[in-house]
C-alpha cells in the first residue's frame, strides 16, 4: 500500500501548498501559509482539517463571521482540489518519487496486490497516481482516499479499510509512507511500514518503522541513504522487491 502525497510524488510543496494559498486568495481569506507554516500544518491529517485549524486564529474567525463552517470548509476544499488538479493541467504534476514507477510496475508484474491509501481528496490522488505510473497502470490500482473513512491519519481507519476490502493478510502487507502520522496509521492497523522521507518529514520520529530511507531509488541515481533499519532488508544503491519483502520481518 502506497500513501500518495510525499510518496508517489513531492506534491505537498509543489502542489498542495500553492493550491491552498491560491484558494485563500480566491475567497479573500486572511491566510497565506509559508513553507515553514505548512510544515506544521502537515501534522494535521486531511486538507479540510488543515483549513479548519485556521478558525483557531481569532482574526481569521472574525473575518469569516458567523457563516456555517461546515459549508464553508466544504466549498473551500472543493475549490482547493480543483486548483490542485488545474496545476497539473497547466503542466505535469510534480515528478514521481525516485523508484515509484519502477517498484510499482515490478510489483504488479510479480503478481503483488498494489493499492493507494490516502486521506487526500480522491480526485487529487488519482491524478497524482496517473502521472506517477501512467493512466493504464493507474487504472489497475485500487485507490482508497478522502472521506471514505471518517477519521484521518494517524487514525488507522484508511489502512484497515484497504486491507479489509482487498482481503489482505496483515502479516504479508507493507505500507510505504513518508510521515509519522502515516506510520502511526499503518502500525495502528497492524501493518509493517517502510518510510521514504522528504524535506518536510526527514526529522520526524520513525522509531516504529521497519526501514527508513531517503528514497526508493533508481539505477543511475546516487545511492539511497538508509536512515534506520529494523528489518532483514539489506538495501544496495536502490530498493528492490526483495528489500520490501524483507521489511515484513523484523531484524533478529
Amino acid at each position: 500500500m502506497f500513501d500518495c502525497d510525499g510518496v508517489l510524488a513531492d506534491t505537498e510543496r509543489y502542489g498542495h501548498l500553492p493550491a491552498f494559498n491560491a484558494t485563500f486568495a480566491q475567497f479573500g481569506l486572511p491566510a497565506r501559509w509559508s513553507e515553514q507554516e505548512y510544515a506544521a500544518k502537515l501534522r494535521i491529517g486531511g486538507g479540510k482539517e488543515r483549513m479548519a485549524s485556521l478558525f483557531a486564529e481569532p482574526a481569521f474567525a472574525a473575518a469569516v463571521g458567523d457563516a456555517d463552517r461546515t459549508d464553508l470548509l466544504r466549498t473551500w476544499h472543493r475549490a482547493k482540489t480543483e486548483r490542485f488538479r488545474a496545476l497539473g493541467g497547466r503542466g505535469p504534476h510534480p515528478a514521481p518519487g525516485p523508484g515509484v514507477h519502477r517498484i510499482i510496475h515490478a510489483a504488479l508484474a510479480a503478481g503483488w496486490a498494489v493499492a493507494v491509501a490516502s486521506t487526500s481528496a480522491e480526485e487529487s490522488v488519482r491524478a497524482v497516481l496517473a502521472t506517477a505510473v501512467g493512466p493504464g497502470t493507474a487504472a489497475r490500482i485500487p485507490v482508497f482516499a478522502g472521506d471514505v473513512v471518517p477519521a484521518k491519519k494517524p487514525d488507522p481507519a484508511i489502512y484497515q479499510l484497504t486491507a479489509d476490502r482487498l482481503g489482505l493478510d496483515p502479516a504479508d502487507t507493507l505500507v510505504i509512507e513518508d510521515s509519522r502520522n502515516g506510520l502511526l496509521a499503518a502500525r495502528g492497523a497492524g501493518l509493517a511500514c517502510l518510510v521514504t522521507v522528504n524535506g518536510y518529514t526527514r526529522d520526524e520520529d520513525f522509531r516504529e518503522a521497519a526501514l527508513v530511507v531517503s528514497e526508493l531509488g533508481d539505477p543511475g541515481r546516487p545511492p539511497i541513504q538508509v536512515l534506520a533499519n529494523r528489518s532483514r532488508a539489506r538495501p544496495g544503491d536502490h530498493l528492490t522487491l526483495d528489500d520490501l519483502r524483507a521489511c515484513l520481518e523484523e531484524r533478529r
